[in-house]
């Protein structure tokens, strides 16, 4: 019997292990690592956020999934890879801390045959200081942020209903960060509910960001074929920002968030300060913090993971300029070079570089956005891995590995601009591949045009709304779950 053990129970590993347990059926063994007990459907977190979705609304208890699909089930957080296993253990194994209120603290060591990892990000909010919840701003990153911030809003909107102007700032809350496009969302979905509120003339609404230009995205950018003319990302969501009357205060690395005020440095080196009564800021992201030891418990974390704390995989890591990167060196297989029976996926492998162009300013400060691989990239990855390893198992190390590059892999997102069964509003982009190849598209920006669209409207926001309900029913491995696509 396989042991094929899963980090993390987010989207990639919630997918890997649904997929895994169904291809293995009985015969062998699967186990979920999460220090969280619900799964928490993230995309939906914004609506949290401006009061128009409860937490129940986008989260759901893992324990009573898995029991029912027969996989096990640890509430923990894992701290330990021995992939050699020990001079105790002859197999490979985790350590882990349990994070249930009943065992907290109590540490496990769980053997392997078979290891994803699929532990997402820290939430580096410590990168910035003042930055979270923690410290002078808000979050939509978990849930019970987003049913914070959606407090804090409320509270605004009533003093701006009293006639008080307020400036409302939302966006990257730091240099590196990646999820633009959910700081894009939270911010039009803000402005949508201080029109519906009728205080949209009291409120300065600023997107604060970290992208060179509008609709980069953390991608590089897009180009859209629209009646027969060529319009650029950064053009359609320019004249989203116009229409809605948002400010942009781009090329953005935020140094401190005071109390009332960000202090922050722009591309040109020049520094700045923005008074602010409500501040919506993401963090940056970094691995989980695993540690990993071999046989003789020597410490080989770099083996397995770069200093970002992310897992190495099957990717071209040679430092090299921008421009002599190739859409070859992105990884396929997300299996780590020196242990083949380790995957990982979704935020937890390491991107080989950045897919916007890298930025510093004059002052040695990097201000770009690093590479997004949330949401459908996630959920394909999780299911590619699960697809090998299930395949090793059955047929042996010699089988055809199953491939999942984000440069041949397109992808779809739905930003809301405001929700409401007849004024919400979304975003809706597709592109293909996530990863621009130049050689393939040399006229698309490296994408295919006949596959990378915007539209926006309120046929996008329902399409959005529509998703939340399917991804939640696939998630909770309801009948047919499997027929819903990542």
């Amino acid at each position: 019997m396989a042991k094929v053990v899963v980090l993390g129970g987010g989207v990639s590993g919630h997918t890997a292990a649904l997929y895994l347990k169904r291809m293995l059926k009985g015969e062998h063994e699967v186990t979920v690592v999460t220090p969280n007990s619900k799964w928490n459907w993230i995309p939906s977190n914004i609506w949290v956020g401006v009061g128009k979705m409860t937490t129940k609304q986008v989260t759901f208890d893992l324990g009573p999934i898995y029991k029912r699909k027969g996989i096990n089930y640890i509430q923990a957080l894992a701290t330990e890879i021995h992939p050699e296993g020990s001079d105790e253990r002859a197999n490979p194994f985790v350590t882990v801390r349990k994070t249930s209120s009943k065992e907290a603290g109590q540490i496990h060591e769980i053997e392997y045959d078979f290891l994803i990892n699929a532990t997402g990000p820290k939430l580096n909010f410590g990168a910035t200081k003042g930055l979270g919840p923690d410290g002078n701003s808000l979050s939509v990153c978990t849930a019970s942020h987003a049913a914070e911030t959606a407090d804090q809003l409320e509270k605004i909107i009533v003093e701006m209903e009293k006639g008080a102007p307020k400036t409302l700032v939302v966006g990257m809350g730091h240099g590196t960060c990646t999820c633009e496009g959910a700081a894009f969302e939270y911010t039009f979905n803000v402005e949508h509910e201080l029109r519906r509120r009728g205080v949209r003339d009291k409120a300065r609404v600023v997107y604060l960001s970290n992208e060179a230009e509008l609709g980069d995205f953390g991608v590089g950018g897009m180009v859209f074929e629209q009646k027969g003319r060529r319009v650029s990302s950064a053009e359609w969501t320019e004249s989203i920002f116009a229409e809605r009357g948002v400010e942009a205060i781009l090329g953005a690395h935020v140094e401190e968030v005071e109390e009332g005020a960000i202090r922050y440095e722009q591309l040109d080196g020049s520094k700045s300060s923005l008074d602010f009564d409500f501040a919506m800021l993401l963090p940056p992201f970094r691995g989980a913090d695993l540690r990993a030891f071999d046989r003789e418990g020597s410490d080989i974390t770099e083996t397995l993971f770069m200093p970002n704390g992310f897992m190495k995989v099957d990717a071209n890591y040679t430092s090299k300029p921008f421009d002599e990167w190739s859409s070859s060196d992105w990884p396929k297989t997300y299996q780590n070079p020196t242990y083949d029976n380790i995957y990982a996926v979704g935020i937890a492998f390491s991107p080989p570089h950045q897919i916007s162009r890298p930025r510093t300013s004059p002052n040695g400060t990097v201000i770009a956005p690093a590479p997004p691989r949330t949401g459908m990239p996630s959920g394909v990855m999780g299911r590619v891995a699960a697809e090998s390893i299930a395949d090793r198992i059955r047929n042996g190390a010699m089988t055809t590995k199953h491939e999942a590059s984000m440069a041949s892999m397109g992808a779809a997102c739905i930003a809301s601009a405001g929700t409401g069964s007849l004024k919400g509003t979304a975003a809706a982009m597709t592109m293909f591949p996530i990863v621009p190849d130049t050689k393939k598209y040399p006229t698309g920006g490296g994408r295919d045009l006949a596959n990378t669209t915007g539209d926006i409207g309120l046929a996008a926001h329902w399409t959005k709304a529509m998703l939340h309900f399917l991804f939640i029913y696939k998630a909770k491995a309801l009948p047919f779950w499997y027929l819903i696509p990542e």
